[in-house]
């Protein structure tokens, strides 16, 4: 089974999600000093742990998933907290899927990995000076029945992105769940 890019699956671990959303990203918490104050992008957003929590913290944020249902869970979260989220669905395996959203200062890459002519295409999404953050699993991650190989985000993905943007901060870490990597660049002149 394809973990990450599998509709039905996700359609379905959404729709028996408890009525309260999970906590944010660890590493997104203790690491927002480094966004920019004003829009996120939240790629694969899911039903929102992170953009209700940029939210909350004055960003203003779209959330963008190919799962309708995260979405519309995200939205209910949302409207609970009186937090104007725009959210759009799009299928993330296809490489236009960005194409119309226009710029933002920061872009939320949780969890998900895109493909390298996606990435490069970031530089289209994101103002001058703006951040990218990346987090999932990271090279070291032990595989196993929903992660493959191909989910892994290793050194070698942003061999090219490199030119366009430059790292500020590198971060491991591991804990029960697997090993994780969080990436920080900003988007150069």
């Amino acid at each position: 089974m394809d973990y990450i890019g599998n509709r039905q699956y996700w359609d379905e671990k959404f729709s028996n999600r408890s009525d309260m959303p999970l906590e944010p990203e660890k590493s997104l918490v203790e690491n927002i000093k480094y966004f920019k104050k004003g829009t996120v992008l939240d790629v694969a957003c899911g039903d929102g742990r992170n953009a209700l929590f940029l939210a909350e913290n004055n960003f203003r944020v779209t959330g963008v998933d190919f799962s309708r249902k995260a979405l519309k869970r995200l939205e209910i979260f949302a409207n609970r907290k009186n937090y104007n989220i725009v959210t759009k669905e799009a299928d993330l395996a296809k490489s236009d899927s960005l194409h119309d959203l226009g710029s933002f200062d920061n872009i939320l890459i949780n969890h998900y990995k895109l493909n390298e002519g996606q990435l490069l295409n970031l530089k289209k999404h994101i103002d001058d000076d703006g951040i990218v953050f990346i987090c999932g699993f990271g090279h070291k991650y032990r595989l196993d029945s929903k992660v493959k190989e191909k989910d892994l985000i290793k050194p070698v993905d942003f061999e090219n992105f490199s030119k366009v943007f430059q790292l500020i901060k590198y971060i491991e870490s591991e804990d029960a769940r697997g090993f994780f990597v969080t990436y920080i660049f900003r988007k150069s002149y």
